[in-house]
Formats: structure tokens, sequence, C-alpha cells
């Protein structure tokens, strides 16, 4: 805990958003009074956990002590933020403290809820019900994919905004490889319970998905189905068509849920949210559209894109620009497309790369298809992404040796 009780820059979140925004603003020069508040002492590289309830990675690979990445010059204050008072320039942790500042980064994730399924925190683990959206719940996922005979296997997608809206689908086709090597295909039905009306949002990429999932992957799917409760003694799942409002229950012999996610509630009860409690900024730029030092990125700002950790190194530099500009009494010069990316693993050793923007435009890295499963995309999601995060991203930069 801080003894200071003002900041120049405070950042809630110590999460990628948070720590890009941190780290790039202390390399600027211009910040030199910055501080972190971020409750967790571990931070996870949650993008990897698809591979581990794939039984590709383990678990204890993607986390590491948050002490160890604050950036050089960061003060951080080890607390939870539990109410904004953007009027004051002050906001007020959970260990009773208030601290004010001159300039405010908004970066504390998407809170995941898991008691709005009703009976999903009691059955978590047991009775086939797995999810890779945890540090605690991940190794459930392969242990059930593991010890899975063959019957009906679900996999759900909420009727919320969620991180990453392609790792819902991404452990699907790591699992359905898994029984058709271990000799179960032949007798499991798996089945894609999504709330959304299609497979993905950009047609090039839904095109090539959905040519994988009926033709050999043999998926069925069921889109505007949200899932709703869990009856786990019963190995029973009820969802709600969202067409006809009336409740279908699925009986199952596994089940990976893709828990329902929202704004933290303390953004959502505070003058900064929009309607839907997300932090209110300007799409472009960055910016609080009511309040102008106070800027957002990541998964609990109102940006309509995927919410990824690619989406953050694309808005990260265009906040950091802003910011500094508006510290210079200048207007915010830089604008953010919208680009996202979500590595769409479909098996060992096969990735569909989607890049797209606001419009759901791709946005293609790469000089060929990236609609079509290639290993070297696979190798990247497992190899070269890691580094980025880990030596790139949380140090403030695009790029692992960009500034060294």
């Amino acid at each position: 805990m801080s003894d200071k009780e003002h900041y120049q820059v405070i950042v809630i979140g110590g999460g990628a958003a948070g720590m890009f925004a941190a780290a790039s603003l202390l390399r600027s020069g211009s910040v030199t009074d910055l501080a972190i508040i971020e409750p967790s002492e571990t931070h996870y590289y949650q993008a990897a956990w698809t591979l581990v309830g794939g039984g590709i990675m383990q678990r204890e690979d993607t986390a590491k002590p948050t002490v160890g990445l604050i950036p050089p010059g960061a003060t951080w204050i080890r607390d939870s933020v539990v109410s904004l008072a953007p009027d004051d320039n002050r906001v007020t942790v959970k260990g009773g403290k208030t601290y004010s500042y001159d300039y405010l980064v908004v970066a504390p994730g998407i809170q995941i809820n898991w008691g709005q399924i009703k009976g999903l925190p009691e059955a978590m683990g047991k009775n086939g019900v797995c999810s890779n959206y945890s540090y605690d719940t991940v190794n459930s996922t392969w242990e059930t994919i593991q010890n899975f005979t063959g019957g009906t296997a679900l996999f759900t997608f909420p009727a919320t905004p969620i991180k990453c809206p392609g790792a819902a689908q991404k452990i699907m086709y790591l699992a359905e490889e898994h029984f058709r090597k271990q000799g179960l295909r032949d007798k499991t039905q798996v089945i894609y319970m999504c709330a959304g009306p299609g497979i993905f949002a950009v047609k090039k990429y839904a095109a090539a998905l959905l040519k994988y999932v009926v033709g050999p992957r043999q998926i069925e799917t069921r889109f505007k189905h949200n899932l709703i409760e869990i009856r786990g003694e019963e190995k029973e799942a009820v969802f709600v068509n969202l067409e006809t409002q009336e409740p279908i229950t699925v009986k199952y012999d596994m089940i990976h849920v893709t828990p329902p996610m929202g704004p933290p509630d303390f953004i959502k009860g505070s003058p900064l949210a929009n309607e839907s409690g997300w932090v209110d900024v300007n799409k472009q730029t960055l910016q609080h559209v009511r309040y102008p030092n106070v800027f957002s990125l990541g998964d609990a700002s109102s940006l309509p894109t995927s919410k990824t950790a690619a989406a953050v190194r694309a808005e990260g530099p265009v906040l950091v620009e802003n910011l500094l500009a508006v510290m210079k009494k200048q207007n915010p010069g830089a604008s953010y497309d919208g680009y996202t990316s979500c590595p769409l693993v479909t098996g060992r050793g096969k990735l569909i790369l989607a890049e797209f923007d606001y419009d759901l435009n791709p946005k293609e890295t790469f000089p060929f298809d990236q609609a079509k499963e290639r290993l070297s995309m696979y190798l990247l999601k497992r190899y070269i992404l890691p580094i980025i995060y880990w030596k790139g991203l949380l140090k403030g930069r695009r790029w692992p040796l960009e500034g060294d």
C-alpha cells in the first residue's frame, strides 16, 4: 500500500492493458509519477488457457508473479478499486484509502459472472462440467476430455460479450480431435451451443470454419441458444432458445462452459459507464466522452471490437499518444480502427488466424489466405505470441526488442 495520496497518472488494472499503458507512459519520459492499482499477486497469460485445456501446455507456464512485471518507476497499490469519483479525480480502494490523480487510465479487465448460470459454481470440476476461463478451473478441462468415453459433448457460448470470443470453440476443436484419435468419435455427438447468430462475426472466417465444422469435423451447431442452468447430478444443461424464449433441456456427458461476462461492478455503478456498464470512450481516440483526463482500453472499455490481447496491442499506442497529447494541452490525434485478432486453433498443428477491424473487414498481416488452416500460424500461436506478450506487450512495446 502506498503512503502517497496523489499521482500524476493512476492506472486501474495490472493485466495486459494496464501493464502496457503503464510501461509505455513511463518509457515516454513524460510521465514520472504513476501508480498501478491491482489486487492480484499473480499475472496470467490467459490466451494460453485454450492450450492448457487441450493438454498442450501446463497451467503453471501461464502464470508469473505480478511484482516482477511492474514497470520500473511505477508504484504498485495492491488493492481493488471499489468506487470512482471522476468529478473529483479520485478513486477509492477496498482498503479504505482514496487516491487522487491528474489523469486516469481504466483497464481492469472483464468480470466473469459464474453465478449467472444457476448451478454452475457448484457443478464446476465434476459431473463432466469444465471451463477454460479461470486458472482454478482450466485443468478440469483436460481432465474431463481425457476421462470422456463417448456420448454427448457440449460446448457453450453465452449471450454476453466475452474475452477472446473464439476461445469458446477452439477448445471444442481440440476436444473433437482427441475423441477422434481415441477412437471415440463414432459414439460421440459434439454440439456447439451458441447464443450468437452464427459461428463467427467475420464472413470470411465464418465460411472457413463452417466448412470444417459441417464437413470433416461433423460438429452440430445450435445457434441462438443460451445456457441458463446446469443440473450437475442429472448431467442436464438448460438453455433458452433466444428466438422463442422457450427453455430446452439437453442431456450431456461432458460440457465445457464459457461463462457470461460483463463490466466490473465498480465501473457499472460509476459516472464513467455507458448504458451497458462499460467505460464510455470515443472508439477512435480512447478518450472518455465526458471526462477528458480519463482514458480506457482493453476488456472494460466500450470499444466495439473483440476483447483480446491483440486488440490491446493496437489500442495501447493510440491511448498513450493521445494521453500524452492531452497532457500537453493538445487534441488527441491518433486513431484506432478496431483492429483485433483471434488465432483460431482448429487442432494440434492447425490454426486459422482471424484479423479484422471495426467494420469486420479482414486486416491480415501475412501475404497469404489466413482463413486456411496452417501449421505456421499454429507455431506462431504456440511459441511466438507468448514471447511477444511477456517481453513486448507487458513492457510497453509492440515487439519484444523494440527500444532495446
